[in-house]
């Protein structure tokens, strides 16, 4: 290196040399290396999808030519009479079994329909006879279900009407919390749901409605207690001697005993309320609520869940109360009614609107 007139010399020595050539042989190696990579890597990618899309287009084939599988038809036909088999199970097994006989009217009935179908399948297609069985079975598995539903609901209606209430007004209409993924219900071609399916459908959902509002309507004692020392109306009041209403029930009970739920809600309220003192409200829906008022002690918080016969609390005598009882209100929107009837009808109205007449035994498949 020559630097003002003077010159330098550096030497570099034949065992560096072979370090550097040899970093920058590896060098090109590991490029040479990721370079193949990625060109093996591209050609399995497009050869996985060129073997894909041959799969595709072979299944798609086969989907279109219908009859080169007619000889499978049978076991086809075997596998759906299985499932047909579990669905019913599974169906009996969720809601018990189905009562032996069941009114006729409240639905279509296809079994006549459905046995022309098979014999005119059976005459053109023979190998199809199985599937239009199966397919028979279904549709009049489908109407008997529609029809233990519609039944379910009736008598739900009727319990309610028998005290003095309206179905429409205490069954559950709110929408306001509910949700989930959109899973569209299809059972025939082009998305399209079978109108007997849809039947069902909205025969099994007036079913929950109903049921759900008739578990929610009074049906348990609030306590294990001696008797009603007050009864609902017209009384005389207790502190002035005159005339006065009285909103509920008042049961005599000792101080400390257990307080329970009525009917299953949730719990709205707990604190103090005036004439009342302590006090617990559970709302039960549709403007459906039970009050229960002079505890010693709160056990319920606001937000709880309960079911009938929960414990919410214990008998006491705070607020405006002459002794140890239990106030008792049953109100529809905010308006006082008799709880008498609620407790002495519920337990064997709910009983029977739940379970029916009898069970009998299960309804067998349409032949």
């Amino acid at each position: 290196m020559r630097s003002n007139g003077h010159v330098r010399f550096i030497r570099v020595s034949a065992q560096l040399q072979m370090r550097v050539a040899g970093a920058i042989a590896a060098a090109v190696l590991v490029w040479v290396l990721m370079m193949g990579w990625m060109v093996v890597s591209q050609a399995l990618a497009v050869y996985n999808q060129a073997s894909l899309l041959e799969r595709e287009a072979a299944v798609a084939t086969a989907e279109s030519r219908v009859t080169r599988y007619r000889s499978s038809l049978g076991s086809v036909a075997s596998d759906l009479a299985k499932r047909q088999d579990f669905i019913e199970k599974s169906v009996q097994g969720a809601i018990g079994p189905l009562p032996r006989t069941l009114p006729s009217g409240s639905v279509s009935d296809s079994t006549e329909e459905a046995s022309k179908t098979v014999r005119k399948i059976s005459m053109i297609l023979p190998e199809a006879t199985g599937l239009a069985q199966v397919e028979a079975q279904q549709l009049a598995f489908i109407e008997t279900l529609t029809r233990y539903a519609d039944m379910r609901s009736a008598r739900a209606e009727m319990a309610m009407r028998r005290l003095g209430l309206n179905p429409r007004t205490v069954a559950p209409s709110d929408r306001s919390a509910m949700g989930g993924p959109l899973i569209p219900m299809a059972t025939g071609p082009d998305n399209k749901l079978d109108p007997r399916f849809a039947r069902f459908g909205a025969s099994l959902a007036r079913m929950s409605a109903m049921e759900q509002a008739l578990v929610r309507i009074p049906n348990t004692l609030p306590a294990s207690l001696d008797y009603i020392s007050s009864g609902f109306g017209y009384r005389v009041d207790p502190f002035t001697g005159g005339g006065a209403f009285h909103a509920g029930l008042d049961f005599r009970g000792p101080i400390g005993a257990p307080i329970l739920a009525a009917a299953a809600g949730t719990v709205s309220f707990t604190g103090v309320k005036q004439g009342y003192g302590n006090c617990v409200e559970i709302s039960h829906g549709n403007g459906l609520l039970t009050r229960y008022a002079h505890m010693s002690r709160i056990v319920a918080r606001v937000g709880q869940v309960v079911g009938p016969g929960r414990v919410i609390g214990a008998i006491g005598s705070t607020g405006r109360s002459t002794g140890p009882h239990l106030h008792f209100e049953v109100r529809i929107a905010d308006r006082p009614v008799d709880p008498r009837p609620f407790l002495e009808a519920m337990p064997h109205v709910f009983q029977e609107a739940s379970t029916g007449a009898g069970h009998g035994q299960p309804v067998g498949r349409a032949r």
